[in-house]
């Protein structure tokens, strides 16, 4: 990982990473970008998307080199402002972007409660374990996920950090009664985000049988990704004690105010990825072979003792 220049001064770990400077492409080269950026981020599934990510989808378009050197781990610096993609952006036009998610609304809707079921006013859903649960640190993110529909196929809950903590107290039941439960944690690789499993399983408390998992990422993860990073204040001080699984290179790239986004990762690798991480094994595939063991075992064609 190879240190960029410094973001402009007051420049936060959420904002947009800074670029080269002097790098400033046309109009109708933008445009050109912005189309071939939507095609690869919804990919052949026609998956939706965030403003974010089609920033660095557009990134990776007006920068194809860096496809090159995919095996060199390192992280890059954008080529193009923020600001001038939201130009280009509006300028095109929000709506004419196919798998184009609209923008968060500023006050999102609280946790919903299950519905009661009927005859009692106890509610229904919670009353099961709840084996899995995703909690994201960016809610666009998880409303992203939610969008393509990772909750149905990895059957878990999918939730934004800022939404999610404090836990609700049938939220914190229902992981406990599922017995082996896991709290998966997407997050940005920055200070914050880094902090953020710590932070969850002391909202968490004394639950035993629940298991606080980080997913990523961490800054080894943005530099094999070859994932567009910035720089911000370097953080006063650390938020928390230094996760065990984070290496000192990391810590002290972290220290110097780096981060990278979960946006920056290409939305179908993003799907992917979670659905692999969150929905545990897959269950072996039938073979010839395994069949007919099977129809061994059970007796098929088997003449009876007796």
């Amino acid at each position: 990982m190879t240190p960029r220049r410094p973001q402009a001064p007051g420049g936060a770990a959420s904002a947009a990473p800074a670029p080269r400077t002097g790098h400033r492409p046309g109009i109708r080269l933008l445009d050109l970008a912005l189309t071939g950026a939507a095609a690869r981020a919804a990919g052949p599934g026609g998956i939706r998307f965030t403003e974010r990510q089609l920033y660095y989808e557009t990134c990776r378009v007006l920068n194809p080199a860096a496809a090159l050197f995919s095996r060199v781990p390192r992280t890059t610096s954008p080529p193009l402002r923020l600001p001038a993609f939201t130009r280009a952006l509006e300028a095109r036009g929000r709506e004419s972007v196919a798998g184009l998610l609209p923008p968060v609304p500023a006050a999102p809707p609280p946790l919903p409660r299950p519905p009661a079921a009927p005859g009692s006013g106890e509610p229904d859903l919670y009353a099961y374990g709840l084996p899995r649960v995703l909690v994201c640190q960016d809610r666009s993110i998880a409303r992203m996920l939610l969008a393509n529909h990772v909750h149905l196929e990895a059957a878990c809950l999918v939730l934004a950090a800022a939404d999610a903590l404090p836990l609700a107290p049938h939220l914190r039941t229902a992981l406990e009664r599922a017995e082996g439960a896991t709290v998966h944690v997407l997050h940005d690789a920055s200070p914050r985000g880094i902090g953020l499993p710590a932070r969850i399983r002391a909202a968490l408390g004394p639950v035993p049988g629940v298991r606080v998992a980080s997913i990523g990422l961490v800054p080894r993860h943005a530099a094999a990704l070859r994932l567009p990073t910035g720089r911000g204040p370097a953080p006063a001080a650390p938020c928390g004690p230094r996760p065990p699984a984070l290496r000192p290179q990391e810590a002290a790239w972290l220290a110097r105010g780096r981060f990278a986004q979960v946006a920056a990762v290409p939305a179908p690798r993003l799907v992917r990825t979670v659905l692999r991480l969150t929905r545990g094994p897959r269950p072996p595939r039938n073979s010839l072979w395994t069949d007919l063991r099977g129809l061994r075992t059970t007796g098929f064609l088997t003449w009876p003792a007796s």
